[in-house]
C-alpha cells in the first residue's frame, strides 16, 4: 500500500507532468540533467573517456559513478518526502541531478567539469521556472494598496501571502494557494499576495525577512480588522522560521478555513440584504390598483324584485 499510493498519485498527475515537461525551461533542464549519462553512453565519445573499470569499458559506469548516483537517489527520496506539488518533485530531481553531474564531470575531466559548471551558471541566470498562470481569486498588493485594502472594511478577513518570484518554494506554493482561493474566497474572506522582493518597505512593516537564509518565504499572515492574528511559518527569537509544511491540509487546519468560510458567508448575505433594503427605499414599490366593482343598474334591480 505504501508503494501503491505514490504510484496512483503519479498516474493521476501524469498529464500535468507531460504538460510541464514540454515547456522550454524543463526541456533544457532535462537535457542538462542527463548530460553525463549521454556523454558516457554515446558511441564515438565514450571511447575517449577515462574509466576505473577492471574490464576497461569506458562506455559504462564505474563503481564510483554508480555510488554517486545511488547517493543522489537517496537524497532525492528524502527531499521529496516534504514536497507538496508535482513541480517540487520534478524540481528536486532536476536540481540534484545537476549537482551530481557537476561532481561526475569534474571527476572525469576538470575541463568538462568547468564547461558544465559554466553552462549551469548561464542557465541559472538566463532561464527561470515558469510562473503559475492558472485561475485564482487573489488580489495583488503593492506597498500602498495593502494598507488601504486591510483598513477598508474591518469585517473582512484577509489571508495574505508574502512571496518572492525568485524563491522556488514560493513558485511551488503558487498553485496550492490559488486552489485555496478558488475554494474559500467570498465576501468576508479574501486572499491577497504581495511581492516582498519588489517592495522592501513591506518587509520591515510586517516583519517578513526576504533573505534566503531566514527561510520565511513564503509567509502566510491572517488579518482580521487590520490586525495580525496568526502567521505561518512562525519565527523564533533569532529571526529564523520554524519548519512548517505548506500543504493544503495544514493550511486549512491551522487557519480554520472551514469555520472562517462559514462565518464569512454570513457577512456576504448581510451585505446582500442591506443592498436590497437600500434599493427598496430608493425605488419604493408602487401599490397595485384595485379593479373597480361593476355598477348595478337600478332598473335591473327593480325587475328582479
Amino acid at each position: 500500500m505504501a508503494l501503491l499510493t505514490p504510484l496512483l498519485a503519479f498516474l493521476y498527475h501524469l498529464p500535468l507532468v507531460y504538460k510541464w515537461l514540454l515547456k522550454p525551461y524543463y526541456v533544457a533542464s532535462l537535457f542538462m540533467s542527463l548530460a553525463f549519462f549521454a556523454v558516457r553512453k554515446t558511441p564515438g565519445i565514450c571511447e575517449h573517456l577515462s574509466t576505473q573499470r577492471e574490464d576497461g569499458n569506458s562506455c559504462d559506469f564505474d563503481w564510483r559513478e554508480v555510488e554517486i548516483l545511488m547517493f543522489l537517489s537517496a537524497i532525492v527520496m528524502l527531499k521529496n518526502r516534504r514536497a507538496i506539488t508535482v513541480e517540487q518533485h520534478v524540481g528536486n530531481i532536476i536540481l540534484f541531478s545537476k549537482v551530481a553531474n557537476v561532481f561526475l564531470f569534474f571527476r572525469l575531466d576538470i575541463r568538462l567539469g568547468l564547461l558544465y559548471l559554466t553552462l549551469c551558471i548561464v542557465f541559472l541566470m538566463t532561464c527561470k521556472p515558469p510562473l503559475y498562470m492558472g485561475p485564482e481569486y487573489i488580489k495583488y498588493f503593492n506597498d500602498k494598496t495593502i494598507d488601504e485594502e486591510l483598513e477598508k472594511d474591518s469585517r473582512v478577513t484577509w489571508i495574505v501571502e508574502f512571496f518572492a518570484n525568485w524563491s522556488p518554494e514560493c513558485q511551488s506554493f503558487a498553485s496550492v494557494y490559488a486552489d485555496l482561493s478558488l475554494k474559500y474566497n467570498c465576501a468576508g474572506l479574501k486572499f491577497g499576495k504581495v511581492d516582498v522582493g519588489r517592495y522592501g518597505e513591506v518587509c520591515k512593516k510586517y516583519r517578513v525577512s526576504a533573505s534566503p537564509l531566514s527561510k520565511q518565504l513564503p509567509s502566510l499572515v491572517l488579518f482580521q480588522g487590520d490586525k495580525e492574528v496568526m502567521r505561518r511559518p512562525q519565527v523564533d527569537k533569532k529571526g529564523r522560521a520554524v519548519s512548517w509544511s505548506f500543504t493544503e491540509e495544514n493550511i486549512i487546519r491551522e487557519f480554520s478555513l472551514n469555520e472562517l468560510y462559514q462565518k464569512s458567508k454570513k457577512l456576504g448575505k448581510a451585505k446582500g440584504e442591506k443592498s436590497e433594503k437600500a434599493n427598496e427605499t430608493q425605488f419604493p414599490t408602487v401599490p397595485e390598483e384595485e379593479e373597480p366593482e361593476p355598477e348595478v343598474n337600478a332598473q335591473e334591480t327593480k325587475k328582479d324584485k
